[in-house]
């Protein structure tokens, strides 16, 4: 791949300078979040046991389904129309557009927790579990919560400033977790559970709409005092509603699945404890995947895919394989060292989690086909339709395989659904990309960087399975072997150049002190290099 900038940097080089930059806001935020929230997990598991956690599962269920009918598209169309107004030099518009968003956001919440604090009995009764009613009522306020946590997270999308994403992520994670750890130990069980979840999202809520009105204040002021609400609600469901019907398809295709887990089990939650236990182990690689896919979206928007064709042609390439150099490891040595992971920090209360993990982390191999990449370029480029029809495509295989594979085979026939459904929607926006915008995967790049992960976790599988040390300890040379098989593995294979390299150390110049420690591990991968004569 060639290399960008010799003096003025390409502007595609520029874009992933800032993209980098955001991203890295996002990661570490995710990274202290997840980390603080993965306490309560920890706790809440170990102090619940499956059967309670996996009810404790149940319960989210229904805020969950009811959640993907949130969204029509307005928060989409504010990082689109946030990107794209910076991009133009018309910021004055953002403020409109902002109050817009959040103003849709809360009317529709309310409604939405309404209507799950009305359902809460009969879906309780339905799942031949009564007692969980009270529990849905109080997760229902959660709705509303999560709204307003969505609606800073695309103002702070749109406008670049990952930062205070990060704050608002962190603050909902201690809360949650202070409250969730207090009331479980006070004896509250699932009820406590519930309550810490509920307060965790209200508390993050608030603050993400404190600081977007921080933000607000310092954008350029329109040129009437007026906002133009009404107009700009219009322009954003235009843009948005596609957008919308596909996020409701896929978000209660998603629930539908974990809608049929309780009836498959009918008298026994603790698989789907288990199940819950490898989906929350799972975030570990969404650390890597979350911040690529969040910055890519207004990176494609900024573009005009006929003025900026070629420059669209290596963001797109470059943004599938940066991310799958990212995303691919990480999710290989999940992988293979599933086992000692989930036995180190979960017990040995959730015996089928560990394969579980291990066949829920393949679907991020799919990083390499272009996954996180190929949708946000549909969207960002304005092709919202296509997105739909795309939605539409899996909706139509995945329902009905769903179903069949749920019903007959619970867990792992939901697992092998979730593997299975996506592939023909990766695909087809894969082809449409190539014909519109003509973009396209660098097959060898992807099949050297599936080959490099896969034998490196085949080999460090290979040699912890023959230790008989304790799980943390098998699972801290796990990741070292890993790591010292990886780095001459990528060399060899030619995954990551010198022409990488120099991309990379580009990107990341504007992380500061974190740049200064990548630039470190890239001069000692390229030592290796000279020594392998690469």
């Amino acid at each position: 791949m060639k290399r960008l900038g010799n003096g003025i940097m390409s502007k595609a080089a520029d874009m992933a300078k800032v993209s980098a930059k955001g991203g890295f806001h996002l990661l570490w935020g995710l990274i202290a979040s997840t980390v603080i929230s993965s306490v309560g997990t920890i706790f809440i598991a170990r102090l619940l046991g499956s059967d309670l956690y996996g009810l404790y599962t149940v319960v989210l269920t229904v805020p969950a389904l009811i959640s993907t009918f949130r969204d029509w598209g307005v928060n989409s169309a504010m990082i689109r129309f946030g990107a794209q107004y910076r991009a133009e030099g018309r910021s004055e518009e953002i403020r409109s557009l902002f109050v817009t968003g959040i103003i849709f956001e809360i009317i529709l919440g309310l409604v939405l927790s309404a209507i799950g604090f009305g359902l809460s009995g009969f879906l309780a009764t339905m799942w031949n579990r009564p007692t969980i009613a009270p529990l849905i009522q109080i997760a229902s306020f959660s709705i509303l919560a999560g709204g307003l946590v969505n609606a800073a997270t695309a103002a702070f999308t749109g406008l670049e400033r990952m930062e205070l994403n990060s704050v608002m992520l962190i603050c909902q994670s201690i809360i949650k977790t202070l409250t969730v750890i207090g009331l479980v130990v006070l004896g509250l069980g699932t009820l406590g559970a519930t309550v810490g979840y509920t307060v965790g999202y209200l508390v993050a809520g608030t603050i993400g709409i404190a600081l977007v009105g921080y933000v607000y204040r310092s954008l350029p002021k329109p040129y009437t005092s007026k906002l133009e609400v009404k107009a700009y609600m219009s322009s954003m469901l235009q843009y948005g509603i596609p957008i919308s019907i596909a996020t409701i398809i896929g978000g209660f295709q998603t629930q539908f699945y974990a809608f049929l887990l309780p009836i498959y089990y009918s008298t026994d939650n603790i698989l789907i404890g288990n199940y819950s236990v490898a989906v929350s182990f799972s975030v570990l690689i969404s650390f890597f995947a979350t911040p690529i896919t969040t910055m890519l979206f207004p990176a494609f928007s900024k573009l005009d895919s006929k003025k900026d064709r070629e420059t669209l042609k290596s963001v797109f390439q470059f943004s599938i394989k940066y991310a799958s150099l990212l995303v691919v490891p990480v999710a290989a040595i999940i992988i293979c060292l599933s086992e000692p992971a989930v036995s180190t920090l979960f017990g040995n209360t959730y015996a089928s989690a560990p394969l579980f993990l291990a066949l829920l982390s393949i679907t991020y191999m799919y990083t390499a086909f272009g996954s996180l990449s190929s949708g946000n370029l549909i969207i960002g480029q304005g092709y919202t339709k296509v997105n739909l029809y795309l939605t539409i495509l899996t909706a139509a295989v995945g329902f009905p395989m769903g179903y069949v594979l749920i019903m007959n085979f619970g867990v792992i026939g939901l697992i092998a659904t979730t593997l299975m459904v996506g592939l023909p929607s990766i695909f087809g926006a894969l082809i449409f990309a190539n014909r519109r915008f003509g973009v396209s995967v660098d097959w060898i790049s992807t099949a050297r960087i599936l080959l490099s992960s896969a034998v490196t976790a085949a080999l460090t599988y290979l040699i912890i399975a023959q230790m008989t040390f304790s799980s943390p300890i098998r699972l801290v040379i796990g990741v070292v072997v890993f790591l010292l098989i990886l780095v001459p593995t990528v060399i060899v294979t030619r995954t990551l150049t010198r022409a990488d390299i120099g991309n990379i150390r580009g990107m990341v110049s504007a992380l500061g002190p974190v740049g200064v420690v990548v630039n470190a591990f890239l001069r000692l991968i390229e030592r290796i290099m000279t020594v392998l004569r690469v």
